[in-house]
């Protein structure tokens, strides 16, 4: 392809390009002298999983490796232990570099199961901060200001608001600069949240004075591509495992199909576009949104398991909506005493009132041991399968 060629493909899905201009020279100059473009990625292995949010950005990094440029995975085991302080209300709780290494291997594994394993260089950061001198440190601290670093949303507000900024906060963006020095990084990619670093990075790049400390002269700033936040589950926050409202690549194969089948209709289109290679025309051909959903729901979980596994899966869960089949480890309900529906419904806190429970059940919404129940039941038997909604499974159990 030719430069305009790869530089449609790359924009797809992109929130923002500093600059793309210089991005389309780049690529430009790549194609004429035959040599790959080097494509960051910086990762802090703050947690052993990875979910749906974090793979926004390696698909990215995959479709430049099917244009042929060079991934560089930076691992952050120093970076991590820092901890990066973009979009955080209050420090981050520090890590241990053991704990690091740890959580780096199993990342590592996952993010290959995207990302071309072969075309890939994996770098440690560590390489160069275990040997940074006091006096080199001194020198990149110098490249910023306090007021630069103030001007930053999330420090802004926090020094606001009189909450602690740590000064080791300050070297994180720093630190991620100093990476993209060290390879010599044309582009990096990370989510709009990460807009700050990778502005530093670029300084850094320009600085020739630094440029020649570090033995890496004569550098072009890289460009900065912005990938959008994805939106978990709920349709409202950020995709993350603090607000439980995230699918993990890794988890079984039918508990992520239902997950993604059940997302709000708002987040259909922008999932689409972030992690499926479908086109517009292929989306038009859905007749409603829920064939979208579970067409969005199938791709997604045959990128991580085969269609093979995809196909089971669907299969199941369209056999536990109508009915036909139970989910395997279905949430038990015990109480001391087997008490009638409503009361169950408000105990176990499916519903947060008996009026609630009782509206719930008139509207068809219950069904108890495969029939569907339309007024409160006394003398609910042991081991009794209570079904809400379309695919809410509870076993009652007597007993504490």
């Amino acid at each position: 392809m030719n430069a305009k060629e790869q530089l449609e493909i790359i924009k797809r899905g992109v929130v923002e390009i500093i600059d793309e201009e210089s991005l389309l020279k780049k690529l430009e100059q790549s194609i004429s002298k035959n040599i790959p473009l080097k494509i960051k990625l910086g990762v802090d292995p703050t947690a052993p999983d990875i979910h749906l949010g974090f793979t926004v950005v390696m698909r990215k990094l995959r479709q430049f490796q099917d244009l042929g440029h060079q991934v560089i995975l930076i691992i952050g085991d120093y970076t991590a232990t820092v901890g990066d302080p973009s979009g955080k209300s209050k420090s981050r709780p520090r890590l241990s570099h053991e704990e690091v290494l740890k959580n780096a291997e199993t990342y590592k594994e996952q993010f290959f199961r995207i990302v071309d394993r072969n075309k890939t260089q994996v770098i440690y950061n560590g390489e160069w901060f275990k040997n940074l001198s006091f006096e080199n440190t001194t020198e990149l601290m110098s490249r910023i200001t306090v007021a630069q670093m103030l001007e930053r949303l999330d420090f802004k507000n926090r020094y606001q608001n009189g909450n602690p900024i740590s000064l080791h906060e300050f070297l994180y963006p720093l630190m991620q600069g100093l990476d993209s020095l060290m390879i010599e990084s044309d582009v990096e990619i990370g989510g709009t949240d990460q807009k700050f670093n990778v502005l530093v990075g670029r300084e850094l790049q320009k600085d020739k004075e630094l440029c020649d400390k570090f033995s890496k002269p004569n550098q072009s700033p890289q460009i900065g591509l912005f990938m959008p936040i994805l939106l978990g589950t709920d349709g409202k926050n950020k995709m993350s495992k603090s607000f439980g409202n995230y699918v993990g690549i890794t988890e079984d194969p039918l508990q992520m199909f239902h997950k993604i089948y059940n997302i709000p209709d708002s987040l259909v289109e922008n999932w689409t576009l972030l992690l499926t290679n479908f086109s517009e025309e292929h989306t038009k051909s859905f007749k409603n949104v829920l064939e979208w959903k579970f067409n969005l729901a199938f791709e997604i979980v045959s990128q991580y398991y085969g269609k093979e596994i995809a196909e089971e899966v669907s299969n199941k869960e369209k056999k536990i909506q109508s009915g036909e089949m139970i989910p395997e480890n279905i949430q038990e309900i015990y109480l001391e005493t087997i008490w009638d529906l409503i009361d169950i419904l408000v105990l176990s806190e499916i519903v947060s009132s008996k009026s609630e429970g009782k509206k719930l059940i008139q509207n068809g919404g219950v069904s108890l041991d495969g029939k569907k129940v339309l007024e409160n039941i006394t003398n609910i038997p042991n081991e009794s399968i209570l079904k809400i909604g379309k695919r809410k499974f509870y076993k009652i159990m007597k007993g504490k």
